[in-house]
């Protein structure tokens, strides 16, 4: 038996080897197509398709996206028009005043001992839930 698995095992070796050796068909003589193009073939002809103005910069690859369409405001005419629409409440902001500033967290009474000794007595009395982000199954 050990002497078979290792002839199995030879011919198996023996024939990868012989057919990493043997050299690739040409794709003349196979019927197939003609060697790819180089990089620097690829290079120029794109170049040169790009000075003919035949590639579309707004759809390469594929892309279904348009080219963007220019602005005729300014920076500055765009950022007046913000803060107007920001003192006015039309913009969805995070805070009350609606200067667009996040206001900063309260500061809590109680100190670092006596929360964690309201959250030992919580989670004994099993008040608090063990997943409070995980559905519930």
């Amino acid at each position: 038996m050990k002497l078979k698995l290792t002839l199995l095992a030879l011919i198996a070796g023996a024939s990868m080897v012989a057919q990493a050796q043997t050299p690739a068909a040409a794709p003349a003589a196979s019927g197939a197509k003609a060697a790819a193009p180089t990089r620097a073939e690829v290079k120029a002809e794109a170049t040169a398709a790009n000075k003919a103005g035949t590639i579309d910069a707004s759809n390469t690859a594929g892309s279904k996206v348009e080219k963007p369409v220019k602005s005729d405001k300014s920076r500055a005419d765009v950022k007046k028009d913000t803060a107007a629409a920001n003192k006015g409440g039309k913009l969805d902001n995070p805070d009350a005043d609606g200067s667009g500033k996040v206001a900063k967290p309260v500061k809590s009474d109680k100190s670092r001992a006596e929360v964690k000794a309201e959250t030992a007595d919580a989670n004994k009395k099993g008040t608090i839930d063990k997943n409070p982000g995980q559905p519930k199954n």
